[in-house]
């Protein structure tokens, strides 16, 4: 019986930037950097999470996801606690926001940019979440 999803795959045009950026950048920690073959198998995860992405070379000749205007390229959505905190760190670190946190129905959404300019959603998706970013101080 399956229990769970462990890691999700990145495909990524250079995978020493790509550490750079999620390790320096957003903040994630490094659980794996092995040789696979001729190709490295590197790892990263969120401080507070288990599952890994895994920043993977993409294969040549393989496009490079490209979402509608105002939507992500990527299938990773990111979770945060905090988005206007989040938001304001990683800014600070040198993250682009191609959508900075906008109140929409089902929570607080944002997008930023990786090193190679693909867009990942952003969100603080539960409802008491996003009510206590709106009341800081009850």
């Amino acid at each position: 019986m399956i229990s769970g999803i462990s890691k999700v795959v990145l495909p990524v045009d250079d995978q020493k930037a790509a550490l750079e950026f999620w390790t320096e950048k957003v903040g994630f920690t490094t659980v794996r950097d092995d040789s696979f073959g001729d190709e490295r198998w590197i790892e990263v995860k969120a401080p507070e999470h288990d599952l890994v992405v895994v920043l993977s070379l993409r294969p040549a000749g393989q496009a490079r996801p490209t979402g509608r205007t105002g939507q992500p390229d990527s299938h990773l959505f990111f979770d945060c606690r905090d988005i206007q905190q989040t938001h304001a760190e990683l800014t600070a670190r040198g993250v682009t926001f191609t959508q900075p946190p906008i109140r929409m129905h089902f929570g607080w959404w944002a997008m930023f940019a990786d090193n190679e300019g693909t867009q990942h959603a952003l969100g603080q998706w539960s409802e008491q979440e996003a009510w206590r970013a709106e009341h800081p101080n009850p």
